[in-house]
């Protein structure tokens, strides 16, 4: 395995994955903010979450980015399309499984049963993510594609 290029090219891939959805969420494009989304795990203050927030994507991205590695080199080959098929397992398993779990999780994210009397600062993300916007599937799944692409081009396949 290219324990090398996992480590610096996860990292790279991540960070433009965060940096794209960071861009995407100023561009109106979708109301999903991830740093602040995984920051209030640990902070209140969305600020102080935000900054948090983009080191723990930092973190989760070099988990996947070890598993995209991991797969290349079971298949003894690292293509840009096959990065871009992982990205798309990647972001279907975010949308449909990790996303709707977190109000279960999240201490600061409101329930989908959660009424008017919630103190929750977060809404749920909802299947797909829809509740940050229409886009947001789209958005979430271009970047994941192109996080994929990214690994399959720059990791090798040892």
């Amino acid at each position: 395995m290219d324990w090398a290029g996992w480590a610096l090219f996860g990292l790279v891939a991540t960070a433009a994955l965060t940096a794209a959805m960071i861009t995407a969420q100023l561009a109106g494009l979708t109301r999903l903010d991830l740093p602040l989304v995984l920051g209030t795990f640990v902070t209140q203050d969305p600020d102080r979450a935000r900054i948090v927030g983009f080191f723990l994507h930092l973190c989760a991205g070099q988990g996947f980015a070890l598993g995209y590695a991991a797969t290349f080199a079971l298949l003894y080959r690292a293509t840009w399309w096959i990065g871009a098929l992982l990205g798309i397992v990647h972001v279907g398993i975010a949308l449909t499984v990790l996303l709707p779990l977190l109000p279960g999780v999240h201490p600061r994210m409101a329930s989908q049963r959660a009424g008017p009397a919630s103190t929750a600062v977060l809404e749920p993300p909802g299947l797909f993510a829809l509740n940050y916007g229409i886009q947001t599937p789209l958005v979430t799944a271009v970047v994941h594609v192109v996080y994929g692409v990214c690994l399959g081009l720059l990791l090798q396949a040892r």
